[in-house]
Order: structure tokens, then sequence, then C-alpha cells
């Protein structure tokens, strides 16, 4: 199509009119937005779900999701859901993936944008809990409707790849921290069980843990040291995160 910037008005709305007629044309496919809100607590992954508000899935449990407005942006949509769903406002989320299996809605035809995020569930309160809106262990969690296990699982990939690649983990603890339970955390989403001193060495290496001359309080164990991440430092290093291999 013709550059629209310096085109005359009249020649401006010609071409306008003949691209409207042109997208007329075009299949319409309805086209949605998927939340995956995951969360740490009680040294498990969990993933945030309600039931599923259709007949055909009665029961299930599903993600946080809707269609996406005419005039809206998929970003947008993204957002809109999440407060909607959940009362949250303060949440990033991340564009992760699209699924678009032409039998993945027994409705038709509909393509869906999943987006991911990570969250500290003591730090995010569910203001709205309708349709028994509440966590769920990622790995337990099977009876869903739609693709939704699929879609979880993709993201869950997504997540285990960029925790070793940006400090990503350290939005599910809390502000101070101790080793064991950025390990407990780490073991939780690589579905792994790692060796506590290399744990501590390849983290110490990095020199972005900031000992605060804290110590845990009313645990049944050793109190352990409590640490602060420098994402001041982080943010400034021109090494910045260079992955971590267990």
């Amino acid at each position: 199509m013709k550059n629209l910037k310096n085109a005359p008005a009249g020649e401006k709305t010609a071409l306008i009119g003949n691209a409207a007629l042109l997208v007329q044309d075009y299949p319409r496919v309805p086209l949605t937005v998927d939340c995956v809100i995951f969360g740490f607590e009680e040294n498990k992954l969990k993933v945030l779900l309600i039931r599923s508000d259709l007949e055909v899935y009665k029961g299930k449990w599903s993600l946080l999701g809707d269609v996406v407005h005419e005039n809206e942006d998929l970003d947008d949509a993204a957002y809109r859901v999440l407060q909607e769903r959940t009362g949250m406002t303060n949440v990033y989320l991340k564009q992760v993936h699209t699924f678009s299996s032409p039998h993945r809605h027994p409705g038709g035809r509909v393509v869906t944008v999943a987006y991911a995020s990570l969250l500290n569930i003591k730090h995010h309160e569910l203001c709205i809990t309708e349709n028994e809106l509440h966590w769920h262990n990622v790995r337990t969690v099977r009876d869903m409707a739609f693709d939704h296990r699929e879609i979880i699982d993709t993201c869950y990939n997504w997540l285990q790849k960029s925790i070793q690649e940006h400090p990503l983990g350290f939005n599910l603890l809390p502000e101070k921290f101790s080793l064991r339970e950025l390990q407990n955390l780490y073991e939780a989403i690589l579905n792994v069980e790692l060796d506590r001193r290399n744990f501590r060495k390849k983290f110490f290496s990095m020199d972005f843990l900031i000992d605060t001359g804290e110590f845990e309080e009313d645990v049944k164990h050793r109190p352990g040291k409590l640490y602060r991440f420098d994402f001041a430092k982080y943010e400034k290093s021109k090494r910045k995160w260079i992955g971590i291999d267990f």
C-alpha cells in the first residue's frame, strides 16, 4: 500500500477506504488472551486458576482469559483481564506464546496469546475471588479446560529457561531471604535437587547478594543469614546475568 503520510487528503481517504474493503474480505477469527500467573508459596511453584464458566467445561480449571476487544491492544487486554479477575494492578506481564490450533476451542477457531508473570503471593493479595479463584500447585493440576494445561506447560518452560538467564526468581522471594529459601525456589522451578555447596558458590561468585547482617526468626531449623539482591548493582553491571548452569 502507498505511504499515507504525505498523500493528499482526498487520496488518503480513498486509500483508507480501499484498505477497509480489503480487510472486510479477511476471515474473522476471534482473538483472546490468557494470563499464566506464577507464584511461590510453601516451597511450591503455584499458578492462579478459576473454575471455567462454560457448560462444556463445567467443574474444570481455567486460566484467566477473555476476548480481545475490537479496538484494544493485546497488552491492554491482558492487563484488563488480570485487573477484572483479581483486582491486582501492579503486576508485570510478559507475552510468551501464541496458540493457534484450529481445534483448541470447542466453539470453533480461536487464537489466544499467552502472557506470564511472576509474583510474590504474600505481596499480592487477591481482591476478587469469584469462580473459586485461588492458587494451585503447577505440577498437580490436570483437569483443565481448553488447552490450558499445554499453555501452562509452555509458560513453565519459558520460566525455567528465563530464571537461569535473568534474576526473575527474586520477584517471588521476600525482600530479605535466606540462601535456603533461594535454593528452595530454584529447586521448585527447575524441578531438580541442587547441591547446597555448589549452589551457594555460584551465587556468591556473581557478587549480587548483600549480607543484611540479620538472621531468620521463628524457624524450626538453624537460623540462616538474610540477604538482599542488589538490583542497582545488577543494572549497572556490564557483565549482567550470564546464566546459571546447575
